[in-house]
């Protein structure tokens, strides 16, 4: 269990009911609201990249706060990305709860005080974890599973201050400013909410979501899913392999083909019309289609793995234990552009704007992804379909 004590200003208090509130900078942006239920279940996850607005929130006058215990089961397989928050005081005193590296960490802001907490269990094993955050006395206490993991002690010498106006809580983001964070931190979280109780209110929480939320998969297993319908596409400046030239660039990609369907991964060049590399999976009949440039190699076979590597003038495609060599001069050279500025797109082609429109987007799960033999974190791409999860699959089991 890890603990700090922090003497300053009344920050507790506020924390204490702000168990979850709301900030100042946080307003809605236009779109129409509609009220859901805070109970469950939620899948955090359907929020656009970068976005660091709230899937969903609530507000409530603070005379009406009766509890300062807030309590909800928390799944996921994703490392970093923001769970819960709250404030009081129009954002003055704020919470936040984060996963960094699947450890919770807690920061909390009051005035131009702020702390920062990290420790506790791993919490992206893909399991249920009952989490509990809580106010007793002085200290704000995180339990997971029953267990006490991190203790906050916060102690004012000045007179308690009565707290007026409004608690907001909201899930999925923040709604204070980035420059109010103690250390910066990836928004996006790829996980799930059930039986939620928010300082025991019963208060509606609303949403700008268009259409339903999205459902909790009942079974998850790690990995990238991709359910038809868009893509993730990176600048390969922000990927490994510019070191090494000989040995050539190496992509990795682990799952079952046999229940995949369409584009797993291309490769282009910006400007140019068509993707210099494209890998395409066809299961009626059984097939791995490998093009560079305009040119068909195919195979009738399914893999576990399937791993290309690009060579100066050459690209290799082992699919399990079985090599394909693909030579031909007008193959550019691919060190020199990797480092220069291509697309690799997974799960479709990527176009020629930032719609990244595509008729032949991957269907299935992706079990990992690796570049250099470094896993490829689709929160860190440069575009991300909506659609697309990066952390978890439905699982049959």
């Amino acid at each position: 269990m890890g603990s700090l004590k922090t003497m300053s200003g009344g920050l507790l208090l506020g924390l204490c009911l702000t168990l979850l509130g709301w900030g100042a900078e946080g307003q809605w942006n236009g779109r129409p609201k509609k009220e859901v239920s805070g109970s469950g279940p939620i899948y955090l996850g359907q929020q656009q990249r970068g976005t660091w607005w709230p899937l969903m929130q609530t507000r409530e006058n603070l005379t009406e706060v009766k509890s300062i215990k807030s309590m909800f089961q928390f799944r996921t397989f994703d490392p970093e990305g923001v769970v819960f928050y709250g404030d009081t005081r129009e954002g003055e005193d704020w919470f936040v709860l984060i996963l960094r590296n699947g450890i919770p960490e807690m920061q909390i802001g009051k005035a131009d005080i702020l702390v920062s907490v990290q420790g506790g269990p791993k919490l992206n094993d893909g399991k249920w974890h009952l989490v509990e955050i809580s106010s007793q006395g002085d200290f704000v206490v995180l339990e997971v599973d029953g267990q006490k993991e991190l203790v906050v002690g916060l102690k004012s010498k000045e007179t308690m201050e009565v707290l007026t106006g409004q608690i907001r809580l909201a899930l999925g983001g923040i709604l204070v400013s980035l420059d109010k964070l103690l250390l910066p931190f990836q928004p996006e979280m790829d996980g799930c909410i059930r039986k939620g109780n928010w300082l025991n209110l019963s208060t509606p929480w609303e949403t700008e979501l268009i259409g339903e939320p999205w459902p909790c998969y009942q079974n998850i297993q790690p990995g990238s899913y991709f359910p038809g319908d868009g893509l993730a596409a990176f600048n390969t400046t922000d990927l490994p392999g510019h070191q090494t030239e000989e040995g050539g660039i190496t992509i990795d990609i682990h799952g079952d083909s046999t229940k995949m369907e369409g584009t797993v991964l291309s490769l282009k060049t910006p400007g140019q019309e068509l993707p210099t590399v494209t890998v395409k999976i066809n299961n009626n009949p059984k097939k791995v289609i490998l093009t560079i440039l305009k040119r068909d190699t195919i195979t009738e076979q399914s893999f576990s793995r399937l791993s290309l590597t690009l060579l100066k003038n050459q690209v290799n495609m082992d699919i399990d234990d079985t090599q394909i060599t693909f030579e031909i001069d007008s193959i550019p050279d691919f060190h020199r552009s990797w480092k220069e500025g291509m697309i690799l797109a997974f799960g479709g082609l990527p176009g020629d704007g930032v719609s990244y429109s595509s008729n032949q987007y991957l269907k299935g799960c992706l079990e990992k992804i690796q570049v250099q033999g470094q896993d490829v974190d689709l929160d860190r791409a440069l575009y991300k379909d909506l659609s697309v999860s990066s952390h978890s699959c439905p699982s049959e089991v």
